[in-house]
């Protein structure tokens, strides 16, 4: 099969993409998407526009879920509990949902609840912008907007090494 064959084949199947994921020390992108529930602590409404920047001086996990991944069950509980113990800190979780249907993530929340914004990303752009690979991938960003660190996947016990992360991250910018 001749080169340019194999590689029609391959974009146009999508196994080769152009993105470029980020690498701790890239500076986080901006980014402006709607809240997929009401959110107290924003005080903002389901619908509403999350902006990023407006978390600018604060240390913020992105997290990247859907409600199919088995981790999930685990990291969203997790951060919770990292959130309502840091964010008087400085502190935010951002929780991107990545379902296809919204109304998935939704029910996931009922079993599941977090007291973080979580976002609906209806164009799947934020995925690629990140670069993410898989469920659950976060972004662990400092109070200048700069990627500290990237963690893939969530067991039991990921929350540990990710409370001393954030410790340290919130303990750099005082």
């Amino acid at each position: 099969m001749p080169v340019f064959r194999i590689l029609s084949f391959i974009i146009f199947f999508g196994l080769f993409s152009t993105a470029h994921a980020l690498n701790v020390n890239d500076a986080a992108p901006r980014f402006r998407i709607p809240l997929m529930q009401d959110n107290p602590q924003l005080q903002a409404n389901a619908g509403d526009l999350f902006e990023s920047p407006d978390l600018l001086g604060s240390v913020v996990y992105v997290d990247f879920w859907a409600s199919w991944c088995g981790p999930c069950r685990v990291s969203l509980p997790s951060l919770n509990t990292l959130f309502a113990e840091f964010s008087s800190r400085g502190f935010w979780v951002v929780a991107v949902n990545v379902d296809t249907e919204k109304q998935d993530g939704l029910d996931f929340l009922k079993k599941k609840p977090v007291d973080y914004p979580v976002l609906y990303d209806a164009e799947q752009g934020l995925p690629e912008l990140f670069g993410v690979k898989g469920m659950p991938t976060a972004y662990l960003i400092d109070r200048t907007g700069q990627v500290r660190y990237i963690h893939e996947g969530f067991r039991s016990g990921d929350e540990k090494k990710l409370r001393a992360k954030i410790i340290q991250l919130l303990e750099e910018g005082q």
